[in-house]
């Protein structure tokens, strides 16, 4: 089994796929409430241990954190924060699984996916129609204001990194 993740320091999103590439598991876990890296770290790890107790995992696939600047968009500071937590919950995977993760760019991953971005269309936004599409049951709720709930998209890049490293495992069979 294939375990994606799309890491960040709020809200993390996890797929499993079975052998087949099909989606068995999929959960935002949500760690905005708590200040301390270390204890966003500390929840991440229980939740990965409870996997590790439900499912045989095999892979692990990782989102790579943003490796660049971009105006108007993450600061130094952001990014240096997020390529940390990146490594710690990289390190928990291997502590807990004893398997080394993977990294899959979110745009590799897109690509592998046959997901394109038309330009001036926020990528969530494809990414979460291409889920729809094509992930039976992938089910979400909307805010008052009509957008998805916190937690969607994460949940839709966690299956998109599973569903490439699940191309990437079944091509070099």
């Amino acid at each position: 089994m294939i375990l994606g993740l799309d890491i960040s320091t709020s809200i993390t999103g996890a797929t499993v796929l079975d052998k087949n590439g099909k989606v068995v598991f999929c959960e935002a876990w949500d760690t905005r409430k708590y200040k301390s890296t270390f204890i966003k770290a500390d929840t991440l790890r229980s939740y990965l241990k409870e996997l590790k107790n439900r499912y045989d995992i095999e892979n692990i696939y990782v989102e790579q954190s943003l490796q660049m600047f971009r105006s108007g968009f993450s600061s130094a500071k952001t990014l240096s924060t997020l390529a940390r937590f990146n490594g710690i919950v990289s390190w928990l995977c291997y502590e807990i699984f004893n398997i080394t993760p993977e990294y899959i760019a979110a745009m590799t991953a897109r690509k592998a996916n046959e997901i394109v971005i038309p330009r001036g269309t926020p990528a969530k936004t494809v990414v979460l129609e291409y889920i729809e599409k094509t992930v039976p049951g992938f089910k979400y709720e909307l805010t008052k204001a009509g957008n998805p709930k916190p937690g969607t998209y994460d949940r839709a890049d966690s299956i998109v990194i599973a569903k490439a490293g699940h191309k990437n495992l079944t091509s070099s069979s």
